[in-house]
């Protein structure tokens, strides 16, 4: 199939782009890469009545360390972060999420703001920056806010951008060097979406973890103090104390219906825990 017909803009700077999209009624949808919009216009599951292409806006390809978060534009590439072409504050988590994003062809193109802006809860940037504590700066005509990636997706291919604002930059938050990181997911075959994340930030020096289960039918699942799946506190012996049955209780009550489903979705936390612990 082809797209419905729709008008067409690149603008030259981000201060044009947003014109463009205050100025325009109707449905806009904004292009970086398009490696998801695209495959939705050509089956119409989207129809906007103009597309601005911000994949050629500098601005948006910036990147800098700041007050020990990294700073990364909307349109730095999966690739970029993968080949390590931008500094790393995470000590190589983010590098391994991205070389895991679908396949290499994808993640040339595909950019870190697109991915989520699109917010499918089965992206792996999803679920990974909320692990991470990561933020979004969020720009509009009137200014800029903050939202943690944790409340940015609020529901599946919904998120909390508003009228006329685009993801302008993530906030990466440096990594503790007493933090372990583990991130594991299911996939049917290699490339595919998720059908099952989990993620984990544990830092025993602090006694914290911060647990994210991703690719459910919503909004990723983020346990901010995830100590309860631990024994109720976190040690150098997280591994081992990690409570499956718990951790099912806790997709229970978290609106996971399917014994099933939540039985993958604790495997594949499990393998996180021990990526972590190893």
């Amino acid at each position: 199939m082809k797209p419905a017909p729709f008008a067409y803009e690149r603008p030259a700077d981000l201060g044009a782009a947003l014109a463009a999209m205050a100025g325009t009624d109707g449905v806009i949808k904004i292009m970086a890469g398009g490696q998801s919009l695209g495959p939705m216009l050509n089956l119409r599951l989207v129809a906007p009545d103009l597309i601005v292409d911000i994949a050629g806006l500098a601005e948006l390809k910036h990147v800098e360390v700041s007050g020990g978060e990294l700073v990364i534009g909307a349109c730095v590439t999966h690739a970029d972060i993968e080949d390590g072409r931008i500094p790393d504050l995470t000590r190589g988590a983010m590098q391994r999420v991205a070389s895991a994003i679908a396949y290499r062809a994808v993640r040339n193109r595909g950019t870190i703001g697109g991915s989520l802006s699109h917010a499918d809860p089965s992206a792996d940037w999803v679920s990974a920056l909320a692990a991470l504590g990561a933020t979004l700066s969020l720009r509009s005509r009137t200014g800029t806010r903050r939202v943690a990636v944790a409340d940015f997706v609020i529901g599946a291919l919904e998120s909390a951008l508003r009228p006329g604002e685009i993801v302008e930059a993530v906030r990466v938050p440096a990594m503790a060097s007493s933090a372990r990181w583990g991130y594991a997911k299911s996939c049917r075959k290699p490339g595919e979406f998720a059908h099952a994340i989990g993620a984990v930030l544990i830092d025993v020096d602090a006694a914290t973890a911060r647990v994210v289960v991703g690719a459910v039918e919503a909004a990723p699942i983020v346990l901010a103090d995830g100590a309860e799946l631990f024994g109720g506190r976190i040690t150098a012996d997280f591994g081992r104390q990690f409570d499956a049955r718990v951790a099912d209780a806790f997709l229970a009550k978290a609106g996971l219906a399917n014994a099933t489903d939540r039985h993958i979705h604790v495997a594949v936390l499990r393998r996180a825990v021990a990526e972590a612990a190893a």
